[in-house]
């Protein structure tokens, strides 16, 4: 079968990738589609460490092939949306509803995939950048076989992530304000996700100027081309401010960007060793700022409500894929990524 893989060097679109049959509480998925997200390119780049060879790919919907013995909540056939959480479903985390924080869901690769007889690592517990997959139970969740598995894809990261990040761990309130640093994929769902909570005044912030108008379709109030003019808008500051880069001098900007009582949320992932700085003494007036696994995600609870959001008119998916590209063509929709020409390049197979 055909597959993306990174072998430490350099990627490669592979036909000759296998997959073992699922094992007790697993499922064998027929991969549809799968968003390309900036962290499978962290992976290449070495942002994101992770052992090779691997095949990539971590935000991908499909249909249910096969299932392991104890599996019950879905069966052959079913549309599902994958997330990357592989929790076990027991520990004290999981138990209050944290599957996120599960130790059992986080660096611990499996290796269900082989090539010419070697074995092959599985990204982020899933490599949905395969025709076929074996998940976890878990991480399989059902979803109605009305919404387009192209964007139905986007629910297993971007959209966890975005909205979840507003949702679930700010907890953006009716009336709030909200700042958006960087408008990509995560960007444009947390724009979305404010708009869901009610906020007030959202200000998306990108150095792009051709990311207005999606943007605002997504639903912010305005649009800046620096984060300088913020406080032309919020002359005291916002209540939450969303940092979706990844760059350390723009964590320092969200911090400085915060009103009394606001909270900065981190969501762009840095290099695991980069540091960054800002005055303690801002931080009495009740600032705090929060880090974010996954949009803080309850995946079988979460994806499901997207997808009911989504059937209601109120979530956005099919305007957050710009492009879909047949795997074979990985390179160009990576291309297309880097020079910022979509909100989501889609793969498909």
């Amino acid at each position: 079968m055909r597959g993306v893989v990174f072998d430490g060097k350099e990627v490669r679109v592979v036909a000759d990738l296998e997959v073992r049959d699922p094992g007790p509480g697993e499922v064998l998925v027929g991969i549809r589609a799968a968003g390309l997200c900036h962290s499978d390119l962290s992976v290449v780049d070495g942002t994101i460490p992770f052992p090779a060879p691997v095949v990539l790919g971590h935000e991908g919907a499909g249909v249910v092939e096969a299932v392991g013995p104890g599996v019950t909540h879905v069966g052959p056939g079913d549309h599902v949306a994958l997330s990357t959480l592989a929790n076990c479903g027991a520990c004290a985390d999981c138990d209050r509803g944290r599957p996120t924080m599960c130790r059992k869901a986080i660096g611990r690769p499996g290796r269900p995939f082989s090539r010419a007889g070697e074995p092959l690592f599985q990204f982020a517990s899933n490599s949905s950048f395969a025709e076929r997959t074996v998940v976890k139970a878990v991480q399989a969740v059902r979803i109605p076989a009305d919404i387009p598995l192209t964007s139905a894809a986007l629910m297993g990261c971007g959209v966890l992530t975005g909205v979840g990040a507003v949702l679930n761990r700010a907890r953006v309130d009716l009336g709030e304000t909200v700042v958006v640093i960087g408008t990509g994929g995560i960007g444009l769902n947390v724009i979305q996700g404010a708009r869901i909570a009610g906020a007030g005044t959202i200000v998306a912030v990108d150095t792009n100027p051709a990311k207005e108008e999606t943007a605002r379709r997504f639903g912010a109030t305005h649009f800046l081309g620096s984060a300088d003019a913020v406080r032309e808008v919020l002359p005291t500051g916002a209540d939450h401010v969303f940092e979706c880069v990844g760059h350390t001098g723009l964590v320092r900007t969200a911090i400085d960007l915060l009103d009394r009582h606001g909270q900065a949320v981190l969501l762009g992932m840095t290099a695991p060793t980069a540091e960054a700085s800002f005055p303690p003494a801002a931080m009495f007036l009740d600032k705090a700022i929060l880090g974010c696994r996954y949009g803080s995600s309850r995946p079988q609870r979460d994806i499901a409500r997207y997808a009911e959001l989504y059937r209601a008119g109120r979530l956005l998916l099919d305007e957050l894929v710009t492009a879909t590209y047949p795997v074979e063509e990985f390179a160009r929709a990576v291309a297309d990524a880097e020079q910022g020409k979509v909100a989501r390049g889609v793969l498909t197979f």
